[in-house]
């Protein structure tokens, strides 16, 4: 099916969860999207390798202006697991550098992830986009560049063997915080058990706020746009932002408010006890319309979505 621009109007607003394809960067799905939607501005908050799949939310609009915002520290992924050979790129696209065949039993995998629950270190992979001197780690490695990494401090949630899979594998659910590696756990984890590993494949299905479950296909946007429907599947600009407090403009401030004026704390008393420096969502007439902080007394503009 062809992709149909969706006709332009006032500017769009919003963000949009999509159920990314394996095989397709982040960069090609944000061009994808933007095209559907007649050229708006969109960006992706949090960018999948090529070869996973699943969540990836988009920003659109001024949305992109939220990023720093967004409460993404928990990751949740499905991951399977080859047993039998490392690769350097610690995944299934990557070139063999160790094979054995002393497969781990069920028994011994669950044990070994056991240690990998909690508070622990863990180095980074050379085939990341981590960068060391302004340079991308993945553009070193393909130069042939080796350097040492240093580990760093990651968190682990919960970590489940959902069952044993068909040439040597083992299939994972992964809850995560921000920053760790699922193709690294693969890689660790056959060192741990002794026979070499890598990550087989890989599905996101929770960035943040954003889940599996309401993630919409590219095929499902292209759908909607073509019936000219596309703007409904934009979720609320605020819709990831519920962990933040929040409060309304009182209408008698409203002018001085959108002149730039600060907020005294004692206007929005829903917001009287925040903490300096703690960001607030604030609303005029029921609509989002700024991001604001607290300094001293009042509370100050950072970030605007008004016109």
């Amino acid at each position: 099916m062809g992709e149909t621009a969706q006709p332009r109007a006032q500017a769009l607003c919003g963000f949009l969860n999509v159920l990314k394809p394996p095989g397709m960067s982040s960069a090609a799905v944000v061009g994808r999207v933007r095209r559907l939607l007649g050229g708006e501005k969109v960006g992706h908050a949090g960018t999948l390798d090529p070869e996973a799949a699943g969540v990836l939310p988009l920003m659109v609009g001024k949305a992109a202006r939220l990023f720093d915002y967004l409460q993404d520290k928990q990751k949740g992924y499905i991951a399977e697991v080859a047993f039998g050979t490392a690769t350097d790129t610690q995944d299934a696209q990557g070139t063999a550098i160790a094979a054995a065949t002393a497969y781990p039993h069920e028994a011994a995998v669950r044990v070994a992830l056991c240690a990998f629950v909690g508070e622990s270190t863990q180095v980074p992979p050379m085939y990341s986009a981590l960068k060391r001197d302004g340079v991308r780690l993945y553009d070193m490695a393909r130069q042939g560049r080796e350097i040492a990494l240093e580990a760093r401090p990651v968190t682990v949630h919960a970590l489940t063997l959902l069952g044993m899979t068909e040439r040597h594998g083992a299939l994972l659910h992964v809850v995560c915080a921000k920053g760790f590696y699922v193709r690294t756990l693969c890689h660790d984890l056959g060192q741990a058990l002794g026979c070499p590993a890598h990550m087989r494949f890989l599905l996101r299905t929770q960035s943040g706020a954003f889940t599996l479950d309401t993630a919409h296909t590219l095929e499902e946007l292209a759908q909607a746009a073509e019936a000219g429907s596309l703007n409904g599947q934009l979720l609320p600009v605020d819709a990831p932002l519920m962990h933040l407090p929040s409060a309304e403009v009182p209408a008698r401030l409203e002018a001085p408010f959108l002149n730039g004026v600060p907020l005294r704390t004692e206007a929005a008393q829903a917001l009287a006890a925040l903490p300096e420096g703690q960001p607030a969502r604030l609303y005029l007439r029921g609509t989002l319309i700024a991001i604001g902080v607290r300094q001293g007394e009042t509370l100050h503009r950072r970030t605007w979505l008004g016109e």
